[in-house]
Parts: structure tokens; C-alpha cells; sequence
């Protein structure tokens, strides 16, 4: 079993790449979209970790190429940032699966060793939450910026003047985690 991982943070690639390696996978790593791909078509891995934030890249922009070289691969995308808007966005580039940061060893096997059908069980579960859950405010707030950001190509200025918000302050709300709920 051929794992790719692509992540930028160098400590958390490596750590994954061990403890993956002991799960019987064989690991290569690339830290960012150029040596990712270049990695993929070398390795032709069965299994694709994909960071959704590359250093100043986004990790969605790699989807559809990834997609195209390797058809059957299984891609697991990992964010630290999650919001239901990108979770949709991912799935609809070809995501099989999207976990977010940080994980659990368990729940990253089992992301992995899902077979091409636990997509589709993915993208239920991801409806299934916006209709079971009530957001909080907050929750409410940081998926419209998510959406809104995601609208225009991650342009901050532009997403600030949308908003009615001064740029600065979308950017401390931009570095704070998501609220749960």
C-alpha cells in the first residue's frame, strides 16, 4: 500500500510518514504542490494524504490534477481550518474523504482503508450535520466568511469589502480556529 503524504509542516509529515509506515504503508512525502505531483507520478501511490493548506497554495488546486494522473487513488484531505464549504468543495473536486486536524491515528486508518464507496457515506455525513445541528452564531458566521472567502479565490480585500468588515479584522477572524458549533 503506497501512501503519498503532501503536507508543509515538516515535523507533522514526518511523524505521519513513521507512524504509517508501522500501519504497513509505504510512505513518500512532499511538502509542497510542484514536488506533489512529481512524487505522484514517480510513486503511483493507492492512498493520498493531502493538506488542505500547502504553505501559501491551496491543497484543493491539487484535487482534480491528482485525480486525472491517479483514478483510483483514495485522497484524504486534512485541515486545520474545517468548514462545510470547503468539506463540499473537496467532494465535489474528487476528495474521498475529509478529516480534520488534529487526528487521531484511528480515525486516519480508517479514513484509508476505506473502500471508494465510504465517499459517498462521507458526503451524507457532512448534509446530515448541517441538517441535525444547530450552529451557534459564531459557527454561523465563520462558514459565511468561508463561503464568501472561497467566492473570491481566497482574496481577503475583496472578501473584507463583501462583508463590511476592515480587512485587518477579518484577518484576526481568518487566524482563529472555527467554532465547533
Amino acid at each position: 500500500m503506497k501512501l503519498l503524504i503532501i503536507e508543509d509542516d515538516i515535523n507533522l509529515a514526518n511523524t505521519l510518514a513513521r507512524r504509517l509506515t508501522k500501519q504497513g504503508f509505504t510512505c513518500e512525502v512532499a511538502h509542497n504542490q510542484s514536488d506533489a505531483l512529481l512524487a505522484a507520478r514517480k510513486l503511483l501511490p493507492n492512498f493520498i494524504l493531502l493538506d488542505m493548506k500547502l504553505g501559501d497554495d491551496n491543497g484543493l488546486a491539487l484535487i482534480n490534477p491528482l485525480r486525472s494522473l491517479l483514478a483510483q487513488a483514495h485522497i484524504v484531505l486534512l485541515t486545520g481550518f474545517a468548514s462545510i464549504a470547503t468539506a463540499v468543495e473537496a467532494m465535489r473536486l474528487g476528495a474521498n474523504d475529509y478529516l480534520t486536524k488534529p487526528v487521531d491515528m484511528a480515525t486516519l486508518l480508517k479514513a484509508l482503508n476505506a473502500e471508494p464507496v465510504a465517499s459517498v457515506s462521507v458526503s451524507v455525513s457532512v448534509s446530515s450535520a448541517i441538517d441535525d445541528a444547530v450552529m451557534s452564531p459564531e459557527r454561523l458566521e465563520w462558514e459565511h466568511i468561508q463561503q464568501v472567502l472561497h467566492s473570491n479565490n481566497g482574496n481577503v480585500s475583496v472578501t473584507a469589502r463583501q462583508l463590511n468588515m476592515h480587512r485587518r479584522t477579518l484577518q484576526r477572524k481568518l487566524q482563529k480556529k472555527p467554532v465547533q458549533q
